[in-house]
């Protein structure tokens, strides 16, 4: 059992976007609209469809775990316990190889129009 983890961040599923939380992984230092999957989904889980919560440390076992949070029954008094945390970015980058961009739109500015997409505008 681990104490000293925290909660980083939630998102609730939004109706409008079916389903899927929508814009979630935006903060206030890196405002892009961006999902809190990475580009290629989560290594052996796929993707987040559903209400999440991040947490601070890391957590044994399997992909899908089921984890009970509850309130800690230690009194927190440590500064770095109390303090408030602000996520200044939340890396969206592929985590198969080498991942160098965070939103499908900024991989496709940096490399330019690809061959689907060029037979695409020809057959339309």
């Amino acid at each position: 059992a681990e104490y000293m983890g925290g909660q980083l961040a939630a998102a609730k599923e939004d109706a409008s976007s079916g389903g899927k939380p929508a814009g979630n992984a935006s903060t206030s230092f890196d405002p892009t609209p961006k999902d809190i999957t990475p580009m290629g989904g989560f290594p052996h889980y796929g993707e987040v469809k559903n209400d999440y919560v991040m947490i601070k440390g890391c957590c044994q076992g399997p992909k899908k775990r089921v984890l009970t949070l509850r309130k800690s029954l230690l009194t927190h008094t440590r500064k770095r316990h109390l303090e408030k945390v602000a996520l200044k970015c939340i890396d969206t980058t592929s985590k198969f190889g080498h991942g160098r961009y965070q939103t499908k739109v900024e991989k496709r500015q940096h490399m330019g129009p690809l061959k689907k997409h060029l037979t695409e505008a020809v057959k339309a």
